[in-house]
């Protein structure tokens, strides 16, 4: 049995919040999706919150807005099984409890959906992993951001969302797009991962080879 894992989804990547999402609101449609889908099937819902520690940042703070799930987003107790674990690491599998539930309830494989994908969405996928847990993911019901490092270079919110997937697809991760999708078929789509991968690559090359010359 497949359980949908809701990874941090919370005020904090909405656009007003601090770790704002770019195409926020198009993934939180996506991922309410997964939500109905989920319940009308009856398959179990893991909800993940996540906090930080205090001297962290002012983000994910206990009792603030930016740390409150987002609208419409958390357990539903007239559903299949479904249940809120609260973290303050990447993983949700990490001092939880998460893995026992799972087990308790005969899960066998997790859909994961939420943010960042490249931390806490990645780091949940490889913990599940290495669990023994056969792992999917909705590449259009997460989100990432933008980032840049003086040596590194640059990555766009997309190139950042598409490299992390593309690094899980090559740990066994299977995309899970959804039906309607803008996605192409998985060959495309592995085509497409890799030609965004690449440029950033080569971005990257071309701004050290800029800087030592």
């Amino acid at each position: 049995m497949q359980a949908l894992l809701v990874v941090d989804v919370q005020n904090e990547f909405s656009p007003h919040g601090l770790r704002a999402v770019p195409g926020h609101s198009l993934a939180l449609e996506r991922i309410l999706a997964r939500v109905e889908e989920a319940r009308r099937q009856n398959r179990p819902i893991a909800w993940i919150r996540h906090y930080n520690k205090p001297h962290e940042s002012r983000a994910f703070v206990p009792r603030t807005w930016g740390s409150e799930l987002s609208p419409g987003v958390g357990p539903q107790p007239c559903f299949s099984p479904e249940k809120l674990f609260e973290k303050d690491v990447y993983g949700a599998f990490t001092y939880t409890g998460l893995e026992q539930w799972l087990r308790s309830i005969g899960v066998t494989g997790v859909l994961i959906v939420g943010f960042y994908t490249h931390m806490c969405v990645s780091t949940s996928a490889r913990e599940a992993l290495v669990r023994g847990f056969d792992v999917a993911i909705d590449p259009e019901a997460t989100g990432a951001c933008d980032l840049q490092h003086e040596s590194l270079g640059r990555q766009t919110a997309q190139e950042v969302r598409q490299s992390a997937l593309l690094q899980l697809t090559n740990m066994g991760v299977t995309m899970a797009w959804q039906k309607n999708s803008r996605a192409l078929t998985s060959e495309g789509t592995a085509r497409r991962l890799n030609q965004s991968f690449l440029r950033a690559f080569l971005k990257v090359v071309a701004s050290e080879n800029s800087n030592s010359a």
